[in-house]
């Protein structure tokens, strides 16, 4: 018995011992690598609502605006089409814009419906945020110097008026935390 004892607690420690010599690798990126991964990472963080629907429809909105950060217009105009399904009777208006920006007819309709969106769901976001942190920004020159507003869920400017033209365009005007 003692023999089988100190056979199994040798096997076990040799395969402790071999299983610790496992190669751990480390990569090392250069400054332009992750700038590009930055980039290409979502403007999504950690916010909560106080319901369901409103973190749907807020997830639904920063896909939006990435999308037009990116000046992705057929990916702005599937994500809208998703988000217009989120909406109930309730939010008939709101309902309604995100389904003309799964309709319009060119980038530059989807950016102005996107801006209409923004008046009436951004007061929603700031209402029903129960969690976290989200941006209201401001561009400035959007739609001929007019200005427009937008939500989102990091600091960093990534403007959906322009896309990659003026990408940093804009500023914080209002910072909401709960």
């Amino acid at each position: 018995m003692k023999t089988l004892m100190k056979t199994t607690i040798a096997a076990f420690a040799l395969i402790a011992f071999i299983s610790c010599k496992e190669k751990q690798t480390v990569e090392i990126n250069t400054p332009e690598e992750v700038k590009t991964a930055k980039e290409n990472t979502a403007d999504v963080a950690d916010q909560g609502f106080i319901d369901g629907m409103t973190g749907k429809v807020w997830h639904n909105y920063l896909e939006i605006k990435m999308a037009l950060a990116k000046s992705d217009e057929s990916q702005a105009k599937s994500i809208s089409k998703d988000m217009a399904a989120s909406f109930g009777e309730e939010r008939m208006e709101m309902k309604q814009l995100a389904q003309q920006m799964a309709d319009a007819q060119d980038i530059e309709e989807v950016r102005e419906l996107f801006a209409q969106f923004t008046e009436k769901a951004g007061p929603m976001f700031e209402d029903a945020l129960s969690e976290g942190t989200i941006y209201k920004k401001y561009c400035p020159m959007a739609f001929n110097n007019e200005g427009a507003y937008w939500y989102a869920a990091v600091k960093e400017i990534t403007n959906p008026y322009f896309g990659e033209k003026m990408l940093k365009c804009g500023s914080v005007k209002k910072t909401i935390n709960k």
